[in-house]
């Protein structure tokens, strides 16, 4: 599964972001249940996974900055 792209994630609603975030987040602990017991292959899938919960977090946040300050 590739990266997530920056465009997919703001092209998004704040329920599909929450969700993804979540998903992002289930996927995240599995791979890590994964590398503890020695079933994980890829490797670089943890490193994919981080960065793509930063991406959806960085575009929450702005949301949420640029709704705070029209308000």
């Amino acid at each position: 599964m590739p990266a997530t792209k920056i465009g997919d994630v703001r092209a998004k609603s704040a329920d599909e972001l929450s969700t993804m975030l979540l998903d992002l987040r289930k996927e995240q602990f599995n791979l890590r249940f994964q590398r503890a017991t020695g079933q994980l292959e890829a490797l670089s899938r943890i490193k994919q996974v981080r960065r793509d919960i930063a991406r959806v977090k960085t575009i929450i946040g702005e949301r949420a900055r640029a709704s705070a300050t029209k308000a």
